[in-house]
C-alpha cells in the first residue's frame, strides 16, 4: 500500500503542477481557462504540493486569498494524511 500511496503523491503532484502551470499559459493567451474548483480539487485529492509549487514559481493566482490560505491548507492536510498511512 504505501508503494500506491507513494506513486500517487508524485502522480498526482505533476498533475497538480502541469495544470496550474498550464492556466498560467491560458491566463497570459487569453484563452479558456482551467476552472478553480478544479484546482482546488487537485490540491484536495493529494497535489496540494504541486498546485502550491507551480502558484509560486509561475506567480499565478498568488494574490488571491483564497488560495494563499486555502493551498497551504490542503498542504497540510495532505500532510496529515500521507503521514497518516506512510507510518
Amino acid at each position: 500500500m504505501q508503494t500506491g500511496l507513494i506513486l500517487w503523491f508524485l502522480f498526482i503532484n505533476v498533475v497538480g503542477y502541469l495544470v496550474m502551470s498550464d492556466d498560467k499559459k491560458r491566463a497570459q493567451r487569453r484563452r479558456d481557462r482551467t476552472p478553480e474548483r478544479t484546482l482546488f480539487l487537485l490540491a484536495f485529492i493529494g497535489g496540494a504540493l504541486g498546485v502550491w509549487v507551480a502558484m509560486y514559481r509561475k506567480r499565478h493566482k498568488t494574490k488571491h486569498p483564497s488560495f494563499t490560505i486555502g493551498i497551504p491548507l490542503l498542504l497540510f492536510l495532505n500532510a496529515v494524511i500521507y503521514g497518516y498511512f506512510l507510518q
